[in-house]
């Protein structure tokens, strides 16, 4: 599944840039995931199942850039 989301990721690149909202919301999820994963503390039990959420989030926003990417090329 990660070599298909690297794979997606790579082809929706130029699509970042016909989409800056969704770009930067990827990079703000990246952000606070890479927070939640160096705290110290599991934000009250909700730390792992957020971080879930969070790399979901993250794999669905590359998707559908992705989406666009092959749907803009036809």
């Amino acid at each position: 599944m990660l070599l298909s989301a690297g794979v997606w990721t790579v082809s929706a690149q130029p699509e970042r840039a016909l989409h800056p909202r969704i770009a930067r919301a990827i990079e703000a999820l990246r952000d606070a995931r890479a927070y939640m994963e160096a705290a110290p503390h599991d934000f009250g039990g909700h730390k792992a199942a957020a971080i879930r959420a969070t790399d979901q989030a993250i794999r669905q926003l590359d998707f559908a850039l992705a989406y666009r990417a092959r749907e803009d090329r036809r």
